[in-house]
């Protein structure tokens, strides 16, 4: 049985938006949440997630607590730094360029705490 026009030009329209989708910071998200909590998870208790940020001309590091996303395309990423301080880096998804990295735990006297994002299971 042959598609009608309309169901084939709707068909087209589901397959651009889906492309379109594909690179929204929402998914770039879940790789990174994925990743993340796959690094995380080879840490001991003494141990968090760290980011060093690759693209800027002095070193910064801080311990990962939190991401989130504002689509179609940026990301923060929250945390804070050795000295205690709050961070958030907010940046776009073409310009993500973070090394992890294994840190001593900031308040290792308190239960190691879980990354604080979470990522939906999909079917």
């Amino acid at each position: 049985m042959a598609l009608s026009n309309t169901q084939s030009s709707q068909q087209e329209v589901q397959k651009l938006v889906a492309l379109s989708q594909a690179n929204y910071a929402s998914q770039f998200y879940e790789h990174l949440a994925n990743l993340i909590i796959d690094f995380d998870s080879k840490l001991d208790n003494e141990h968090e997630v760290g980011v060093r940020l690759v693209n800027f001309g002095q070193t910064v590091v801080f311990s990962l607590e939190d991401m989130r996303y504002c689509d179609p395309s940026l990301i923060s990423f929250i945390g804070r730094t050795q000295e205690g301080q709050p961070v958030e880096l907010i940046q776009h998804v073409n310009q993500i360029s973070i090394l992890l990295m294994k840190l001593p735990r900031q308040y290792p006297t308190e239960p190691k705490k879980p990354i604080g994002f979470r990522v939906e299971e999909r079917e």
